[in-house]
């Protein structure tokens, strides 16, 4: 099973591991075009604060960010799966996981990002700012940018399981299975069951609990089929509808009266 989920806006500090290996992060393919967006950025922050405020959508009270993008290079890591916060990496609350869970997490999660394309949770980066939705002034849209090297890498990445696509739109983007891999993929949304619309906080705590739920119970769906029965032996109210034609994704709903 491949989880593939959205970055979080908030991230933690950097902290005071070494810097950046950029070889050593996973998905060896991605190098070369995290290379052009790093170097872009560094320079962008280095540069005209202000500019790169605009071009990062940066408010005057995120100027910080700024200066930590300039400092990339030789800013202190921490795991990936520390780094990122916020309403979907709370509920899903790694750190809290036992030794095996954690083992499954390391396997099968992907954390989509406008700077690093995609890394696996213990990949040690340094904290930033840089949404999938910016332009940069050299290498323009980053979802455009990313495409084709992922297109490259990702189904090789995704295997021959489960693909588990947990990401917001912005970051799906980037990459949208085909083919045989579209077919054993599910896209998953979560509505608040009275109203049938997507919330903010209701979609992105469920879905933290979703992956931390599958991980938890040693789950390892190999289709979307298989994943509908495992959502529902763990609790979860989902609609599924398979997919029209060959080449497309099955679409999940989870629905949920409230979250504590």
């Amino acid at each position: 099973m491949l989880v593939l989920l959205p970055p979080s806006e908030g991230k933690a500090s950097s902290g005071r591991g070494a810097p950046l290996k950029p070889e050593s992060l996973s998905l060896p393919g991605l190098a070369e075009a995290r290379e052009a967006v790093l170097g872009e950025l560094v320079e962008l922050c280095a540069g005209d604060e202000d500019k790169a405020r605009e071009v990062l959508g940066l408010s005057e009270g995120l100027r910080g960010e700024v200066a930590k993008n300039a400092e990339l290079r030789t800013a202190g890591t921490r795991p990936a799966g520390e780094i990122y916060t916020g309403v979907l990496y709370d509920a899903l609350d790694l750190a809290s996981l036992d030794t095996a869970a954690k083992r499954r997490a390391a396997r099968s999660l992907l954390v989509f990002s406008g700077l690093w394309g995609a890394v696996r949770v213990t990949d040690r980066i340094p904290s930033y700012r840089c949404s999938m939705g910016v332009k940069l002034p050299g290498l323009g849209a980053l979802g455009a940018h990313w495409r084709t090297p992922m297109a490259s890498v990702l189904p090789e990445v995704a295997g021959g399981g489960l693909v588990l696509d947990l990401r917001s739109a912005a970051y799906a983007a980037a990459w949208k299975p085909k083919g045989e891999v579209a077919g054993r993929t599910a896209s998953v949304r979560v509505l608040h069951a009275p109203t049938r619309k997507v919330v903010s906080h209701f979609n992105k705590a469920t879905k933290g609990r979703i992956v931390r739920s599958l991980l938890t119970a040693g789950a390892d769906p190999q289709g979307p089929a298989e994943l509908v029965e495992a959502l529902k032996d763990l609790g979860y109210v989902v609609e599924a509808q398979a997919p029209a034609k060959a080449g497309q994704a099955w679409a999940l709903d989870v629905l949920v009266d409230e979250v504590h």
